[in-house]
């Protein structure tokens, strides 16, 4: 009898444990028919007991998660640490194919957002679509030293 329930609460344990790593139904997955998405991003942070900035390239990476429809990117701006618009990187829309990928490249030098700029970036879609992931990734490298790390987007509005 003993030797039962021990088997019983084995079988129960696993039944949880793997009902817990099973990924969720497509029907679960979140869609979207657009969205504008805030990115900060760094372009230089600070070291040593001087502050002293060490200068990062940014990448904006923008990546279509949807393996069957197209998306529109619409906006993709670059503003400052205080907001103001420093650059429109995609002057008129483009389409960005199932599962494509397109990127905005900032050098190390270019410091014209300041210590904390950000990218908004507005996309949509004429049906519901996965949304697709937006990041920034920051890299710096000097004299044999490296940082990077990524940022992700925040949905800000949904359409």
């Amino acid at each position: 009898m003993v030797f039962v329930k021990r088997v019983l609460i084995n079988a129960a344990v696993c039944v949880l444990l793997l009902s817990a790593t099973t990924p969720a139904p497509a029907a679960d997955i979140p869609h979207s028919r657009g969205q504008l998405v805030y990115v900060p991003a760094y372009s230089h942070v600070f070291t040593g007991p001087r502050a002293n900035p060490y200068n990062l390239a940014i990448t904006l990476a923008v990546r279509n998660t949807d393996p069957d429809t197209s998306i529109s990117i619409r906006a993709v701006d670059y503003h400052d640490t205080n907001g103001r618009l420093v650059r429109r990187y995609s002057p008129a829309a483009f389409s960005l194919a199932p599962l494509a990928s397109h990127y905005v490249h900032l050098e190390e030098k270019d410091t014209s957002g300041g210590f904390a700029p950000k990218f908004l970036v507005r996309w949509d879609s004429a049906q519901p679509v996965t949304a697709p992931i937006i990041e920034a990734v920051m890299i710096g490298a000097t004299s044999g030293q490296g940082i990077s790390f990524t940022s992700p987007g925040l949905v800000i509005q949904e359409r």
